[in-house]
């Protein structure tokens, strides 16, 4: 398929036991409805997620499989997905199977109902199937982040968003991005959007993070972006 309306992208690393469900999944809801692909991104697993992935290319035809020579990370595998898609649009889910790709029609609908200066629809988890410390933690960091940056989103850490691949590669890279890019969206000058999405628990495999990790690495980022922010420069450009 050489030019697919939707790119599905997915990071995954030791995810073997949750790969072929999910494709299953991303299938499911989107044949029929539009031109996709999918784009399965394995961080140089540990695990035999890899070669799980290269057997189901045979049943998948819209299923494509990068692999890093070298784990690099959530936000690496992301933009390494969305450089090597086909489509304009992108949709990112996290490959633990916490998010339901049914939710991808439903952040379609809202992008044809929405203004062309929203570029970014971001899932937002109402009702959260994690750990009692797990979703603590998360509402501290959304609380705190949101009075940094003001990028009015409840909820930048879930992993299923719909996104123009254009204005995404424009953004400025760094480790970690993925939780930033409302805020990262609108410092371009494109307007964003938050959607209710359902939330499912991890049925296998553990997280890749604990709450001190994410909680250090998000003020030390939290920083970096804001500096970004107040460094931003835009003006109209005009042809003559």
């Amino acid at each position: 398929m050489s030019h697919p309306e939707l790119s599905v992208v997915v990071p995954v690393f030791n995810e073997r036991d949750n790969v072929a469900a999910l494709v299953a999944e991303i299938t499911a809801a989107l044949r029929g409805r539009t031109a996709f692909e999918i784009v399965y991104v394995d961080d140089h697993s540990r695990d035999d997620t890899l070669a799980v992935l290269q057997g189901l290319k045979a049943t998948t035809p819209e299923l494509r499989v990068l692999h890093h020579v070298s784990q690099s990370g959530q936000s690496t595998a992301v933009r390494t997905g969305v450089k090597q898609a086909r489509g304009a649009w992108i949709a990112t889910l996290d490959g633990d199977g916490q998010n339901d790709p049914a939710d991808i029609p439903k952040l379609l609908q809202a992008r044809a109902a929405a203004d062309a200066r929203v570029k970014l629809f971001a899932g937002w988890r109402v009702n959260r199937k994690d750990s009692g410390s797990k979703r603590w933690a998360s509402r501290w960091a959304n609380a705190i982040r949101a009075r940094v940056l003001q990028d009015a989103t409840p909820d930048t850490g879930c992993g299923i968003k719909l996104f123009e691949r254009e204005a995404f590669l424009d953004l400025p890279y760094f480790d970690h991005m993925h939780r930033y890019l409302p805020a990262l969206m609108q410092r371009a000058g494109w307007s964003t959007q938050s959607v209710p999405v359902n939330h499912r628990p991890r049925t296998a495999g553990v997280s890749k993070y604990n709450n001190l990790q994410r909680g250090l690495v998000g003020l030390r980022d939290l920083r970096g972006v804001a500096w970004l922010i107040t460094r931003s420069r835009r003006t109209a450009v005009e042809e003559r």
